[in-house]
């Protein structure tokens, strides 16, 4: 009987536990949401500021290094790299054609499809902005020690590497509850 008492106690115990560190990935869940919104706000306007002055939104920035990175891609590729709809792409694509940043050529296996590359005026404008926001970074930087700047790149490197596979896999997509009208809520339960 004792043992089973025991075997209780420990069982007790441990959901104990189980609860105490789901409490604290929860409350570092929620200091994580915070530091990365503020992060990601803070990052959207200063692309802004900085890449809108050379002649390009950030989106046709992202699609432009995209291309230069991983290019030639079909529409549908740079959509799905870019986490866009293939409409909005084309938009994209098409105003940074018209700029004579991207160039497009038949796909020699499928000639009905066509590849989007980055032109040599694309590729200098890329790498333009890509120095001017590197010393920006070399300037976040330069005050931190080495051993934290290493830690800084490798967590934000895995955070972005988790968050693109978690997002490619599907599993978060779709309608949370909350978007989810409380009519459709309430019949669903």
């Amino acid at each position: 009987m004792d043992l089973t008492g025991a075997a209780a106690a420990n069982i007790v115990a441990t959901d104990n536990e189980m609860r105490m560190l789901r409490s604290a990935v929860d409350r570092d869940a929620e200091a994580l949401q915070t530091a990365v919104a503020e992060l990601v706000r803070v990052y959207q306007f200063r692309d802004r500021d900085r890449i809108c002055c050379h002649d390009v939104s950030v989106t046709q920035c992202y699609a432009l290094e995209t291309l230069v990175e991983h290019g030639p891609l079909r529409l549908g590729g740079l959509a799905e790299r870019l986490f866009l709809d293939k409409s909005t792409t084309s938009r994209v694509v098409a105003t940074l054609v018209k700029k004579g940043y991207v160039e497009q050529q038949a796909d020699r296996a499928d000639k009905r499809a066509t590849l989007l590359s980055a032109s040599r005026r694309g590729r200098a404008l890329c790498s333009r902005i890509t120095q001017d926001l590197v010393e920006q970074q070399r300037e976040l930087l330069e005050d931190l020690d080495p051993a934290v700047r290493a830690g800084v790149i490798d967590v934000i490197g895995r955070l972005a590497g988790a968050a693109d596979a978690r997002f490619r896999s599907g599993s978060s997509v779709g309608k949370a509850e909350c978007c989810v009208p409380q009519s459709a809520a309430s019949a669903s339960k």
